[in-house]
């Protein structure tokens, strides 16, 4: 039986790094699952390497279809956004690990989808003022910055990924991600206790303790983006 690693973390805490990574590690032969989303496509993104991008008739199509997942929606100041998992038939969990991109609350929806034994958390956070940091710097790089959806979607943030809806969550280990490496390794060690690898069963168990640190502590940092 395979796994889905649902990697997830508020804005800006490195998340896309952290998934192209795990995804070149050929050990752990992950495969991906791209969420779709409504929203446009920001500057230097590709239609089916992170989302594929859709709009709300086609939302509603696969609604309708009984194919979506999860779904969330965010009123943002450009208007309505849709971000959503779909079942279309490629995702099998039997043969295959998996490695996916989300939020806390569809994480949950996703776990209640597929079985929380199937489907392993990996949390990221980072110190409030680095990730704020990092959100300007990125945001300034766009063609069309969107300050104020910038801000909205870091003020959510601290609503969406509580220390109570964490723990509400059933999630045990948050990855502090101020430096890419040591949280890259430390990652890596809690997959290889839990993951099927290419070429072998199952996973040898990492270093036991090591792998992050409890829900209600962190390690070197607080709690992108999309």
């Amino acid at each position: 039986m395979g796994k889905m690693i649902y990697l997830m973390g508020k804005s800006s805490t490195g998340k896309d790094t952290i998934y192209k990574a795990l995804l070149q590690d050929e050990s752990l032969s992950l495969k991906k699952i791209i969420p779709y989303t409504t929203r446009p496509v920001r500057s230097g993104e590709k239609p089916g390497e992170e989302y594929f991008f859709t709009d709300d008739e086609g939302f509603l199509a696969l609604r309708g279809q009984g194919k979506v997942i999860e779904a969330r929606e965010y009123h943002t100041y450009h208007g309505l956004w849709r971000y959503f998992t779909v079942d279309d038939g490629n995702i099998d969990l039997q043969n295959n690990n998996y490695l996916i991109i989300g939020t806390l609350e569809s994480y949950v929806k996703t776990a209640e989808y597929f079985g929380r034994d199937s489907v392993l958390p990996v949390l990221l956070e980072v110190d409030d003022g680095i990730r704020l940091q990092r959100a300007l710097d990125r945001e300034r790089t766009q063609e069309n910055p969107k300050y104020q959806e910038m801000c909205r979607r870091y003020l959510a943030d601290e609503e969406d990924f509580s220390r109570e809806k964490v723990r509400e969550a059933g999630i045990s280990r948050i990855f502090s991600n101020e430096n890419l490496e040591e949280c890259l390794s430390e990652i890596e060690k809690y997959l290889f206790g839990s993951v099927r690898r290419a070429g072998d069963g199952y996973g040898h168990k990492g270093e036991s303790g090591k792998s992050g640190c409890p829900a209600g502590g962190s390690g070197t940092g607080e709690g992108g983006g999309w």
